[in-house]
This record gives structure tokens, sequence and C-alpha cells, in this order.
């Protein structure tokens, strides 16, 4: 009966709960040993600060192409990086603000693919 402790510990091992915080209770005396699964905490979401709420974007809000800082063209169009925004940027800053979306072709990396797949999400 004093194997039954590491036995079950060891069941639990095999079947691929060992990422559960196990607890091992000894046991005094020679009476019998048990170990316990010890539930992990959910982790809690920091509240968003008013900064950090400025640069998300939700699915229905558009991106404006010829105002947008790099962070929110990233979160807000599918299929652009940091990289690809930066870029986006940096023709902005060399040739002016957009006058059509079809612009953004200009841009090293950005394509007619690319620019369909985000029409609805971008704005002048």
């Amino acid at each position: 009966m004093k194997k039954l402790g590491i036995t079950s510990l060891s069941l639990a091992l095999a079947l691929g709960l060992s990422t559960l915080p196990v607890m091992l209770h000894a046991a005094p005396n020679g009476e019998v040993a048990t170990a316990s699964a010890v539930p992990a905490k959910k982790a809690e979401k920091a509240p968003l600060t008013p900064e950090a709420k400025a640069g998300v974007t939700s699915p229905l809000e558009k991106v404006n192409i010829n105002t947008a800082d790099a962070q929110t063209l990233s979160d807000g169009l599918n299929g652009v990086g940091l990289k690809k925004a930066e870029a986006i940027i940096r023709y902005r800053e060399e040739s002016g603000q957009f006058t059509a979306v079809e612009q953004l072709q200009e841009v090293p990396g950005i394509g007619p693919s690319l620019i369909e797949r985000n029409r609805d999400r971008m704005v002048l």
C-alpha cells in the first residue's frame, strides 16, 4: 500500500500529465504516502493602457495608410509585418501621402494580391 502514492505519480507522468504541478505528501511513521495534482492558477490578463489600446485594431476598424504608424499598419493589415509597415512609412515620407490605395504597389514587397486582400481594411 505504501507504493500507491509513487505508483499514482508514475501513472500521471506516463499519461503526459507531467506539466501539472504535483505536490507530494510525505507520510510520517510508515503511513501511506500520497501524491496529488495542484490545480494551476489561471493567468490574469493585465488591463491595456490607453497607449496600448491606440495600436490595437479590431477587424472592423479601417487603417488610414496616410497616418498610421508601423505597429498599427502591421496589426491592421493582413500580410503586413513590421518590415513592410516600415517600408510603407518610408515611402510615404519620401513620396508624400498616398492618393490611391493602388500606389502601395510602388512600395517594395507590396503587390496587387496584398492590396486586394486588405482593400476593405484601408482608407486614405
